[in-house]
């Protein structure tokens, strides 16, 4: 069976498979509707917005029908049942389950007890594969993903798209510049895996030490529900900005991602440069999760 949990159970082939099939269905040369009559479980006990309907949309393009949980309140896990019997007794009603849940390991978990696909749509501070197959394909429209230098701005720590992004690009020729405030710098067990994988991996203070040299710069946004406490939050939150000012001497080829939501960390301002391509990025959503539904869904 074809689960998708981690980008780590990828190779370079096979992302450059996914995205290509991805690249095929947006420029509409893929027969569409090849899921008709199958059912997907979208099972989110973690709110979203974009990764929720995107791949909705997605399935509805391709012809099937989604049932949904929205939430942990509008679940029997209220009731004390457990993520593996939720996931056993769902099985039975679908032919593959999406799921985010805010324990990092869960998807992997839900895989071991399902007897359908299951994708991850983001655990915890661990992985979202379908975030990191969208941004690269983002990546990819603009410039080829080889001998290009990444900054990585922000919640580095918390942040599961910037562990899943980093550790795809590991898989490439992509110098990778690390930027977040003190205390949510990347986790060192996933620093240690990508220096051993031959990574170059610089760390900085400021974005404004790297930002002219920059192919691409990934933003994302301190990420209050995953702190400990308030205090711990407030110590790090507004602690930095892209404003037009930010990037006025960058270069021509820089493209400027964010997984969204933001909350304060790109200026409104920046949003009609060349270079803002977030929202494109969450457009890309949809063909690169039509692609990935197919895949775990093909007979």
């Amino acid at each position: 069976m074809y689960h998708i949990i981690s980008i780590k159970d990828f190779d370079r082939e096979e992302i450059d498979a996914l995205l290509t099939l991805a690249e095929d269905i947006h420029k509409q040369r893929t027969i569409e509707r090849s899921l008709e009559g199958k059912i997907v479980a979208l099972l989110f006990f973690e709110p979203s917005t974009r990764t929720r309907m995107s791949f909705a949309s997605a399935l509805s393009r391709l012809g099937g029908a989604s049932i949904c949980v929205d939430s942990v309140e509008g679940s029997s896990i209220i009731k004390g049942e457990t993520l593996a019997d939720t996931v056993r007794v769902v099985s039975g009603y679908v032919d593959a389950i999406v799921l985010r849940h805010p324990r990092e390991g869960a998807a992997r978990l839900a895989s071991e007890f399902a007897s359908v696909p299951v994708i991850n749509a983001g655990d915890g501070a661990g992985q979202h594969p379908s975030q990191t197959l969208l941004d690269l394909y983002t990546i990819r429209q603009s410039m080829p993903i080889d001998t290009i230098d990444v900054g990585l701005l922000g919640d580095l720590r918390y942040g599961r798209t910037a562990h899943s992004l980093a550790y795809a690009l590991s898989l490439y020729d992509v110098t990778l510049h690390t930027i977040a405030p003190n205390g949510l710098e990347l986790p060192e067990h996933l620093l240690s895996e990508l220096l051993d994988r031959g990574m170059d991996v610089i760390a900085y203070e400021s974005v404004n030490e790297i930002i002219n040299s920059l192919d691409v710069l990934y933003v994302t946004r301190i990420q209050r529900e995953r702190f400990p406490d308030s205090a711990s939050y407030l110590n790090v939150a507004q602690s930095y900005r892209i404003t037009p000012e930010t990037l006025s001497d960058v270069r021509d080829s820089l493209i400027i991602l964010h997984p969204l939501p933001r909350a304060g960390e790109i200026d409104p301002r920046v949003d009609d440069l060349p270079c803002a391509r977030y929202f494109e990025q969450a457009k890309n959503g949809v063909p690169v999760r039509m692609a990935m539904l197919r895949e775990v869904m093909r007979e």
